[in-house]
């Protein structure tokens, strides 16, 4: 009898484990006692889920993902588009397998171009997510990248004209507010700015670059959303790993890493890709999007911790109010995409109207 070969084993084996952590059902938890368990079985055969879990499974995503971002700080010899193929490969690995045994179609007709698209924006935004680790303090970088949420409304207005009102306008606003706060421009505040050097500002150039197209990658998932996961997230990683290497050639920094404690953290940027992209996976399918968003606020707060306790720097006062204006914000477009989600007759709807204008 023929022996299975490791590639073929490996996708059976992640087949298996994703067919049976989402194959049926899930019911929302609605008395205390869940939540002592992982999952328990409803009434019609339906699985109750329990908030506890959907919780870890955000907080241990926004760990994995901020690692990412304390390495790629780290290593400092290492250039940030060269660290990018590792987070790509920790992507590709994972969602490869799932696609090969789904058997589905790895570059469909007719979606071709928006896979391409959403693959060329995808990378270029994590490119420039690690030239702004790299380039600027951390925390200040994570808050400006943070605010991705709140800018997808305005390209999902010019893009695809879906609604942008007062609310959208209101958080905007005060969005860009607290990252002024966090960039602080020589123009508006003076010598406050003295303390940020010519490649902190173009640290700063590069996350509101970052942000502003990954808000574009929101808008392309929407039109995307016919397709599954595996075919976007393989076709984003191959994309993605064909073109970081030539932009790490062209900028001239292409290098193999130093034996030693490098490599172990080069690998440990692969696997903590790889372990983050399945727990967001797995919380966005547990639980809404507003909810979701609102939990990135983890995110954060990893990365406060990680610069006060590795780089020994402590945030001023002007980044702890530009970051609590991006953190409010973005935890309010949150708050507004649960609200929605809601019945008309609910409530908590009623109550908090004022919130979806």
């Amino acid at each position: 009898m023929p022996t299975s070969s490791p590639g073929r084993t490996l996708a059976l084996n992640w087949s298996r484990w994703w067919r049976q952590s989402t194959s049926q059902p899930l019911m929302t938890c609605s008395t205390p006692t869940h939540c002592g368990r992982r999952w328990r079985r409803g009434g019609e055969g339906g699985r109750v889920r329990c908030p506890t879990w959907d919780s870890s499974w955000l907080s241990s995503r926004s760990l994995f993902f901020s690692l990412c971002s304390l390495i790629v700080k780290i290593l400092g010899d290492i250039n940030p588009m060269e660290l990018a193929v590792f987070r790509f490969l920790g992507i590709l690995l994972p969602t490869l397998p799932l696609l090969v045994r789904r058997a589905d179609p790895p570059f469909p007709k007719g979606r071709r171009l928006m896979l391409i698209l959403r693959g060329v924006v995808g990378a270029v935004s994590l490119m420039l997510q690690f030239y702004a680790f790299r380039h600027m303090p951390l925390a200040d970088a994570s808050v400006i990248i943070f605010s991705v949420p709140v800018f997808v409304a305005v390209f999902a207005r010019v893009f695809l004209g879906e609604p942008c009102g007062l609310f959208h306008g209101v958080v905007i606003i005060l969005t860009i507010a607290g990252v002024v706060l966090i960039a602080r421009p020589p123009l508006l505040f003076g010598s406050l700015s003295d303390a940020y050097t010519t490649e902190n500002w173009w640290g700063v150039a590069a996350a509101i670059g970052a942000t502003v197209i990954a808000a574009n990658v929101y808008v392309i998932l929407r039109v995307l959303k016919g397709l599954h996961f595996s075919v976007i997230m393989t076709n984003f990683a191959i994309v993605a790993l064909c073109l970081t290497p030539v932009v790490s050639w062209i900028s001239g920094h292409f290098c193999v890493p130093r034996c030693g404690y490098e490599r172990y953290l080069i690998l440990a940027i692969g696997v903590f890709s790889f372990g983050g992209q399945i727990l967001l996976t797995k919380a966005l399918q547990l639980e809404q999007a507003g909810p979701v968003s609102i939990a990135r606020t983890a995110d954060v707060v990893f990365a406060f911790i990680w610069q006060a306790v590795f780089f020994k720097e402590l945030p001023d006062l002007l980044s702890l109010m530009g970051a609590l204006l991006v953190i409010s914000c973005v935890f309010l477009t949150g708050l507004r995409k649960w609200l929605l989600s809601l019945p008309h007759t609910s409530a908590v709807r009623r109550r908090l109207r004022c919130l979806t204008c």
